[in-house]
């Protein structure tokens, strides 16, 4: 059987950078070829970086889009890489009537020598691909060193049919899949899980190549994958890590003789582009290359930080500032912060008022301490006495006044220094609106927004003791983990004093807006009526707070954004 070492160049693009991004395309072909490949992979829309949303409409973005990829042909060969094909992804336009088109191509000795578009069109979730792009109608085959390879762009094997099955119609040794899959909890086992069905429905091993990095509030996982008909993993790669995933496959020889315009299912139509070549014997064979899986703390946390490195970067910041009160959320934060751009680049402050504790204020500074952020304390009293001589205000204004002045002063530290802001809400306090608007709602950002409080201590933890594993002083002060969680707005005030118990809030709140349950289901799995009645109120009242936070790392299928929202009335959700 031919050999074929085949490379998957898991990258970070970034959107709009369509410069950088064919650099990057050079540089990691470079390191393939360099490494005897004989075929290189880039993900979805790798060029133009992804998702481009409304910029597929924009037709100046488009043609710089198709013409870097004719200038990449052309400098990909001028760098004497021109031999080996190189697939990338790239936003295009349907030749018959220039409707904006989610593309791949292949390059080869100079020139574009294929293209084709996605099939399937995402239009659920953070998707809305049918609003941008029309679909495709190909099956692109490549014919490379004896091999026939068909070509597929992510939700084309995730819908039955399509490329998958014309893909084993027609013969084909490799099935290569790009990708812009963004991440969600649990979503690497249901992967690797639909790429084995897949390949074992196309007979034919399956290459899966995903991108990294973050996009807004995506985050791109990697966990790019090679599998066999039967199932067996040959390759996989690192999550949250560029990487160039290089694999010698044994691949049947091409035999078919179908001719190009043959149609296969779904009215598919052949598309065969035969680059010659013969199997060829590699001096020694590639190493065998399968990572290892994240637990589930570890990969939660690597996906908060990967997004929150993403968005500062690839929004032209180099720091970023934080409220730091000594309580959980702000330490979890501001840890990772650090990890995700370095220490000395967080500026944290702590703005106490006449309610903050003396533990509070000592907990923010030993984190400071620890981690060697940047750290100053700014007093919020004058300012607070000021407004409340004027105002006069009292009960929640009151309490809220001290959120909203904090949020200022963190506004005007961030356009006197440059800094951008993260705010430091969790999933639980938005779903039921326990937090100030203009106060510590505050920021560009905010790292642990999709995560429920009860999971923010179990990272917590984790994080410290991933510390202590390596010899490390961890980062969160104890006392910040076990204290009862309190927004300090009037004294001796803890949370519980509003809300239920957070154990009881969490496994509701997961049950109403992760599983889409109502409340006479949850009661009826016997949980209080009263209980039940009180938190689905708060979370229906509070979509308009939701619809005012910034955005941050999706890590769950139902996360608060612009793909998802809650009624503001609870009488059609008792069901």
């Amino acid at each position: 059987m031919p050999n074929l070492r085949v490379a998957l160049a898991q990258t970070d693009p970034r959107v709009g950078d369509i410069a950088r991004n064919c650099d990057e395309v050079v540089r990691w072909s470079k390191e393939a070829v360099a490494g005897g490949a004989r075929l290189v992979a880039f993900p979805e829309q790798v060029l133009t970086g992804y998702p481009v949303e409304d910029l597929a409409l924009r037709g100046s973005f488009v043609e710089a889009s198709r013409a870097a990829l004719v200038e990449l042909a052309a400098r990909l060969a001028d760098e004497g890489l021109g031999e080996v094909p190189v697939v990338v992804g790239y936003l295009g336009r349907k030749p018959e009537t220039r409707a904006p088109q989610n593309c791949a191509a292949v390059l080869h000795r100079g020139e574009v020598v294929l293209r084709f578009a996605k099939h399937f069109l995402p239009n659920y979730g953070v998707f809305d691909e049918y609003r941008y792009f029309v679909p495709g109608d190909q099956l692109p085959v490549l014919r490379v060193d004896g091999v026939d390879v068909a070509l597929a762009i992510c939700e084309d094997i995730w819908q039955d049919g399509g490329r998958v099955r014309a893909a084993g119609q027609a013969g084909a040794g490799l099935l290569l899949v790009i990708n812009g899959s963004p991440y969600e909890r649990n979503k690497d086992d249901q992967r690797l899980e639909l790429v084995q069905r897949r390949a074992a429905e196309a007979g034919c091993t399956l290459a899966y190549l995903n991108m990294v990095g973050g996009q807004d509030e995506l985050v791109f996982d990697g966990d790019s994958v090679v599998v066999t008909a039967g199932g067996e993993v040959l390759a996989r790669g690192p999550q949250f890590a560029e990487q160039l995933l290089t694999v010698d496959l044994e691949l049947p020889a091409a035999h078919s003789t179908d001719e190009d315009g043959t149609v296969y299912s779904d009215g598919l139509r052949l598309l065969r582009v035969d680059l010659g070549g013969a199997p060829i014997a590699q001096p020694q064979p590639a190493p065998a290359q399968e990572f290892p899986r994240l637990d589930d703390e570890a990969e939660i946390y690597a996906a908060l930080v990967t997004g929150t490195r993403a968005y500062v970067r690839k929004n032209g910041f180099r720091s970023v500032l934080i409220g730091l009160s000594g309580g959980i959320d702000s330490a979890l934060v501001a840890a990772i912060a650090c990890d995700a751009i370095g220490a000395e680049n967080v500026h944290c402050v702590s703005m106490p008022s006449r309610y903050s504790s003396d533990h509070s204020k000592d907990d923010a500074a030993e984190l400071a301490r620890r981690t060697g952020l940047n750290f100053r304390t700014v007093s919020i009293a004058p300012m607070f006495d000021a407004y409340m001589g004027s105002l006069g205000l009292s009960g929640l204004a009151e309490e809220n006044l001290q959120s909203r002045l904090r949020g200022t002063l963190l506004m005007a530290i961030s356009n006197q220094e440059g800094h951008i802001v993260l705010a430091p809400g969790n999933k639980s306090e938005l779903a039921v609106g326990y937090s100030t608007l203009y106060g510590d709602s505050v920021g560009a950002f905010g790292p642990i927004k999709d995560v429920y409080k009860t999971l923010i201590f179990r990272l917590a933890r984790w994080r410290n003791e991933q510390a202590q594993l390596r010899g490390e002083t961890p980062p969160i002060p104890e006392n910040t983990i076990v204290k009862p969680p309190s927004a300090e707005l009037r004294p001796g005030q803890v949370d519980t004093d509003s809300l239920p118990d957070y154990d009881l809030l969490d496994t509701v709140l997961d049950l109403y807006i992760e599983h889409d349950l109502g409340r006479d289901a949850i009661v009826a799995k016997g949980f209080d009526a009263a209980v039940v009645d009180r938190v689905v109120r708060l979370v229906d009242t509070a979509e308009y707070k939701r619809r005012q936070y910034p955005p941050g790392p999706k890590i769950s299928a139902k996360g608060f954004g612009r793909d998802r929202r809650l009624p503001i009335t609870n009488g059609w959700r008792r069901g």
